[in-house]
């Protein structure tokens, strides 16, 4: 591995509650909440229905599948994951939500397997069990050694960026905030003494400011600096005016990456300034295979992201994503047709947006030239 570059696995929602949860060694209370479907066990019987049976129990590697394999033989120099459900035995529905994502903290093994370096919490679900299942989230992480980002027990801990070194030098510095386009209801927002997410107040060149001086705060040369991002739709590939304002003017204030998440599949991608911005990354763990009425997005399919950043300078040297297909609640690797579905659909979406996306003949995704935008 070069030495100059220091290389990042990032991915979209890690959602391992609800029907993954029920599927592992030591699943949750299954009650839900929700209109169409009461216990947890349904999600599973809808997979199953989908894809064939799934055993039970499962190793905590399983959903993950194929995807341990990746990242072992790229061996990232850092793990970033959106992690989009509590971790909690709280019965505590959070009111005026359709939808509650949970997972028992017996299972954090469902985490550590994959070694990510930080949680992103910043997200429309991490509070769904309140303010008590919020903490026993933070604390099962801690215990776990997973670093949170995004959330905490006021906005001080919401806002602090989780920092990861580096072999050989230098850091990766990593903040979480999200927005409410993503769902998060305002009275998430932590607050002075109020547990809570780092929740933005818009999408204003001022707010992004703040942020990202925010991120430097505590910056040293040789450091990178990348912002995590909940935000958007579930669906659809438009990316408004806004959120691409927002996203350069990240980069111009000196943030080195901009890793967006929310909708459940892909969305385009750019490189502004010589820094990658991924305006959505995806689905990459979830139940909801099944589930019909967005056929056309194909969210079966999933991307491991793996970008390589120059040390001295955060520009993008390289951007490679290895795609997935999630069958049976675990990750196979995609089949040759899914992955030019796949290359030819971020290649169009992105193209606006100046990036041209490759199918390599290794049969991984790759931005080829790393074109920039100014």
């Amino acid at each position: 591995m070069d030495d100059d570059l220091a290389t990042l696995f990032l991915c979209g929602d890690v959602m391992t509650g609800r029907g993954v949860d029920q599927i592992l060694p030591h699943p949750g209370d299954p009650q839900l909440r929700e209109a169409c479907i009461g216990d947890a066990t349904g999600y599973v019987a809808l997979a199953e229905a989908a894809s064939g049976p799934v055993p039970r129990p499962v190793e905590p590697a399983w959903p993950w599948g194929d995807a341990l394999g990746v990242l072992d033989s790229v061996a990232p120099d850092v793990r970033l994951i959106n992690l989009e459900t509590s971790v909690t035995v709280s019965g505590d529905f959070a009111p005026g939500k359709a939808v509650h994502y949970r997972m028992s903290p017996a299972n954090v093994a469902c985490l550590t397997v994959a070694r990510p370096d930080v949680c992103a919490l910043a997200n429309n679900h991490v509070l769904d069990f309140g303010r008590d299942g919020l903490a026993e989230t933070l604390a099962t992480l801690a215990g776990a050694g997973l670093r949170p980002a995004g959330a905490g027990p006021d906005a001080d801990g919401a806002q602090r960026p989780a920092v990861v070194r580096l072999a050989g030098g230098g850091r990766v510095i990593i903040a979480a905030c999200g927005a409410a386009s993503s769902g998060i209801p305002r009275a998430w927002a932590a607050g002075v003494s109020r547990p809570g997410v780092d929740l933005l107040p818009s999408l204003s060149g001022q707010v992004a400011g703040q942020i990202a001086r925010r991120a430097q705060a505590g910056r040293r040369p040789g450091d990178l600096v990348v912002i995590s991002l909940h935000w958007g739709p579930n669906w659809g590939y438009e990316v408004g005016r806004d959120e691409v304002a927002f996203a350069h003017r990240l980069i111009d204030e000196g943030v080195d990456l901009v890793h967006g998440h929310s909708s459940h599949h892909p969305r385009p991608i750019e490189v502004y300034r010589g820094k990658l911005i991924l305006y959505g990354c995806g689905d990459f763990i979830d139940d909801y295979e099944g589930i019909a009425g967005y056929d056309k997005y194909r969210d079966d399919l999933r991307l491991a992201y793996l970008a390589s950043l120059r040390r001295g300078t955060g520009e993008l040297a390289g951007l490679r994503m290895v795609p997935m297909q999630a069958r049976q609640l675990r990750l196979w690797p995609a089949g040759q047709r899914d992955r030019r579905w796949l290359a030819a659909t971020i290649g169009r979406i992105s193209r606006p947006f100046g990036a041209r996306v490759e199918l390599a003949p290794d049969g991984v995704l790759a931005l080829r030239p790393a074109a920039s935008r100014r």
